[in-house]
């Protein structure tokens, strides 16, 4: 352990064990593929990359959830299964340190989806209780699934459902996107290099040429995104070109946005806005009341959650559930949420549920120190 290490660490321990959440043992050094092709953008860009002997592609862990569901299926451990964590993640940071503290729980396997993940914000609640006593905390909850469920109801284009679904999570993206789906006729055409495979719909000949062309500038596929990837983007923001939203239905999909309200409020507003858009939300909305039905059950105060229906998280995996927790104006203390299909593209052989959550440890003993 280095000098850093958290004082705050006996605290976080204890409660893990309390909830049943033993603490796992991750390795430093991990496979980057997973990483880069599941984590998201944002994360993508920061990872500090470099290889074995063999020339395998490798990382210093930048998170703990893929380590953590790594390791999980490779001990073929029973679930459901909660996971603790501590330890150091290495990411290239504006802020400067590259290297800092994180922790958390990670609960695989849990089959009722509602109560999973309440007790997933009730145990991050608790720890931020638990070291930073005294202090008013403030949940802000989303969810993917709910979003999907709205894209979907409101007729979007299977192609602008994927764009927007990659895209909540990031304000900036979300917007972006939002006023190309707004503005058809400003959206750029391709580049006339590239206009040939478009047309044709040939995304292995365009992946082709764009190898050619990170060949010969330098670049390296495992700095980001691949060929095959770059030209799969290309021609589905080609496609979406044409695609015209009704002004109604755009309009519903802004008023869902605009939706914010204390969590004890939202299945009702949720329910409100569907029978105004003249829509259905079906199982996702059940899932979301049943979820808010289960966290006033975990005894959390009314008023302490609130449901913004723009708020994602900008990690590629979630599919459901995402929160943050934060102390007044504060940057985030706590993010987690759900990510049902993360352990089968890792190599699961059966379906595993999961959830979970990561605390900034420097942002915390920071505010601590603020304190004292």
């Amino acid at each position: 352990m280095t000098s850093r290490y958290p004082s705050i660490a006996p605290d976080i321990t204890a409660l893990f064990a309390e909830r049943g959440a033993p603490l796992a043992e991750v390795a430093v050094l991990q496979p980057a593929d997973p990483f880069l092709d599941m984590a998201g953008e944002d994360l993508r860009r920061r990872i500090f990359l470099t290889e074995s002997e063999t020339g395998a592609s490798l990382c210093l862990r930048p998170e703990f959830t893929i380590p953590v569901c790594l390791d999980h299926i490779a001990s073929q451990a029973g679930t459901p299964r909660r996971y603790g964590y501590l330890g150091e993640v290495f990411r290239q940071r504006r802020e400067g340190d590259a290297e800092f503290f994180q922790a958390g729980i990670e609960d695989l396997g849990e089959t009722d989806i509602a109560a999973a993940d309440a007790r997933s914000i009730a145990d991050a609640h608790a720890l931020l209780a638990r070291v930073l006593p005294a202090t008013a905390l403030t949940v802000t909850l989303g969810d993917q699934r709910v979003f999907e469920a709205v894209l979907a109801a409101l007729g979007l284009p299977r192609g602008w459902q994927k764009r927007l679904a990659r895209a909540f999570g990031s304000a900036e993206q979300l917007e972006a996107a939002l006023h190309d789906l707004a503005n058809p006729g400003q959206r750029a055409a391709p580049a006339e290099a590239v206009a040939g495979f478009v047309a044709d719909g040939d995304q292995d000949g365009l992946a082709g040429h764009v190898a050619t062309l990170m060949e010969r500038t330098g670049l390296s596929a495992s700095a980001g995104r691949t060929p095959q990837e770059i030209a799969r983007r290309v021609i589905e923001k080609a496609e979406l070109r044409s695609v015209r939203l009704s002004k109604d239905a755009f309009d519903a999909l802004k008023r869902f946005l605009a939706i914010r309200a204390p969590l004890e409020e939202a299945a009702d507003a949720l329910t409100g806005f569907a029978a105004e858009a003249g829509v259905s939300l079906g199982a996702a909305l059940e899932l979301f009341a049943a979820r808010a039905q289960a966290i006033a059950k975990n005894g959390l105060a009314a008023g302490t959650v609130e449901y913004d229906a723009g708020f994602g998280r900008p990690l590629d995996y979630y599919t459901g559930l995402v929160f943050e927790i934060s102390a007044g104006g504060s940057r985030p203390l706590v993010g987690g949420g759900r990510y049902d299909r993360l352990l089968t593209l890792l190599g699961a052989k059966e379906p595993i549920p999961g959830v979970g959550f990561s605390v900034w440890l420097d942002r915390i003993e920071a505010l601590r120190g603020e304190a004292a």
